[in-house]
């Protein structure tokens, strides 16, 4: 057995960050959180990072706009992961200097956990947000470092318990509104198997300097789909609203800020087809399942189960 590779994540409290940081410690990896001396110290992030070093992850003292912080931290590992949020991708470019200051990582993972972003048409404003992931690829590819892209698609666990429904706080009983003509393919995938997934990556020579696309087949669904399993399990059909996709870039125009950008990521999915419309190119893509087929992952219908 070879030794496991020191993990370092940079954004672990935050969405997507912290099944990363649990998947990385479950799995045996010398485990590192960078955090910044006000997020230990949040009541809420601060018991996150407890129940971090419950499980013997190790937290390092550090800001992403703190080069030497950074460069301290980047050298004690062998991997960096990084999950920072939306707010906070272009500034990948920090721990790109970083890593090659440091001189000892073996393998980068920016922060994407989404669509492929090099194959997304998505209009504004997730077309700015998906070319700055792009950029940072670009810029990783350009220092040569070795990579690997996660392509997660689209989170179940923020989208299934309300059934991509705006302003919902469960899945709908009586009316559902529907993106598009609702035939296009979405690949949905429970926040847990994403981690999972992305920490075996991490040491496999399979995945270097590729995309690992994440897209098991009983959780590609297009929405019609989606709504006749959760009638089927209700025993309901329900009143269907069509948007078609002029309405929707409409919708996204006139929304305010806050809601435009989760509206045009789901046309990007939903209308456009962005995860689904092309096939996987085995000189840059990698599929989780043909790597990874012991991972039992949370199907789609297991998720709807728990909200029957």
């Amino acid at each position: 057995m070879t030794e496991k590779s020191k993990i370092l994540i940079i954004g672990g409290t935050g969405y997507i960050g912290k099944f990363v940081v649990e998947a990385s410690a479950k799995s045996g990896h010398p485990t590192f959180a960078l955090a910044r001396e006000r997020t230990i110290s949040d009541p809420v992030k601060g018991k996150l990072i407890e129940g971090f070093k419950n499980a013997g992850v190790t937290i390092l003292i550090g800001d992403l706009c703190d080069h030497e912080s950074l460069v301290k931290a980047i050298k004690q590992v062998d991997v960096v992961i990084s999950t920072v949020g939306h707010l906070q991708l272009a500034d990948q470019t920090k721990i790109i200097s970083a890593i090659k200051e440091a001189g000892n990582v073996k393998r980068f993972f920016p922060s994407e956990f989404g669509n492929d972003v090099d194959r997304t048409r998505a209009v504004e404003p997730a077309k700015s947000s998906f070319a700055t992931k792009a950029q940072i690829r670009r810029a990783i590819e350009a220092e040569g470092i070795s990579y690997t892209y996660v392509s997660s698609h689209y989170s179940a666990g923020c989208s299934l318990p309300t059934l991509v429904q705006p302003g919902a706080t469960a899945p709908p009983r009586d009316r559902v509104i529907i993106l598009g003509d609702g035939n296009t393919k979405a690949i949905f995938n429970y926040e847990e198997d994403i981690a999972t997934y992305t920490i075996k990556a991490v040491d496999d020579p399979r995945t270097l300097n590729k995309i690992l696309y994440i897209k098991p087949p009983k959780n590609i669904y297009s929405f019609n789909e989606l709504v006749a399993l959760w009638e089927k399990k209700i025993g309901k059909t329900l009143e269907k609203e069509y948007v078609s996709a002029e309405q929707v870039v409409k919708q996204i125009q006139e929304s305010p800020i806050s809601n435009n950008l989760v509206l045009s990521i789901r046309h990007s999915i939903f209308v456009k087809g962005d995860q689904t419309y092309f096939e996987i190119k085995p000189s840059c893509g990698v599929e989780a399942l043909e790597l990874y087929p012991d991972v039992k992952y949370t199907t789609v219908e297991e998720i709807l189960d728990r909200f029957v």
